[in-house]
């Protein structure tokens, strides 16, 4: 380590070659952010736009030779577009006061986080006590998800058992997503499959990122809103079935 990196790293700054790159990624996305009629928004891709007959001109229909007379920002920003996804919905009813499944059914919501005070194997004991009481019952769906990333790559699992019927394991694989969102898609995933399965009226979540799970019922504007209205609405129509619906998540610590 050489003297400036060391003076850099004491006073938390980031290494100069990281943050020049922070900075070019920063501008080649703001072309996200222009107006549909700008002239560069007109030359991009648009992944979340699906065109019945895209313009001539987008820089993906080009020819090897045009597209070298293109400047390498401009094809670095259209590549930089496929990494761009939704994610705020802050105007959406479902985070309005008065209609948010927080207030409409705050009795079919339960949170069981771990005790800090016990020890691991005092959890373990209490979460194998809950899982074999549960999955004797034919009306009780428990879902175990997890997820981790490496090398930009998520890897996201979830695992669905229902007494007197087979597991069920779904693996999903995504690119350039955070680690959050990851594991909020794969809760997503196993609570879909749980709701949708007849006969089911209790389910349980057993994650160990809480922190996560909490987002779905945060009402505040946060990046991961498009996921956590799926997740809403599943609920809600899980919910409206019967009264007697309700799930749980459980914190189970890593």
């Amino acid at each position: 380590m050489s003297p400036t990196e060391g003076f850099e790293a004491i006073a938390g700054l980031i290494p100069i070659k990281l943050y020049l790159q922070k900075l070019a990624s920063r501008s080649q996305l703001h072309s996200a952010a222009l107006p549909e009629n700008h002239i560069i928004k007109t030359l991009m891709d648009d992944p979340l736009n699906t065109r019945y007959k895209p313009p001539s001109h987008l820089i993906n229909t080009l020819t090897d030779c045009q597209k070298i007379s293109v400047k390498n920002h401009l094809m670095d920003s259209n590549n930089k577009l496929y990494r761009v996804f939704p994610s705020f919905s802050p105007l959406n009813p479902e985070f309005n006061p008065g209609s948010r499944i927080i207030d409409i059914f705050p009795d079919q919501i339960f949170f069981n986080l771990a005790d800090k005070g016990k020890n691991d194997s005092s959890c373990s004991h209490q979460l194998d006590n809950m899982t074999i009481q549960s999955s004797m019952s034919l009306h009780m769906a428990i879902v175990v998800s997890d997820a981790s990333v490496k090398n930009d790559i998520a890897t996201l699992v979830s695992h669905i058992h229902i007494c007197d019927q087979r597991l069920v394991k779904t693996v999903h694989h995504a690119a350039f997503v955070t680690s959050t969102e990851a594991k909020l898609f794969a809760i997503r995933c196993g609570i879909n499959q749980a709701c949708n399965k007849a006969n089911i009226s209790k389910v349980i979540v057993i994650t160990n990122s809480i922190h996560a799970t909490k987002k779905i019922f945060d009402t505040k504007s946060h990046p991961y809103q498009i996921h956590t209205l799926v997740i809403l609405n599943e609920l809600r129509q899980f919910f409206t079935k019967c009264q007697e619906n309700h799930i749980e998540f459980w914190e189970c610590p890593s």
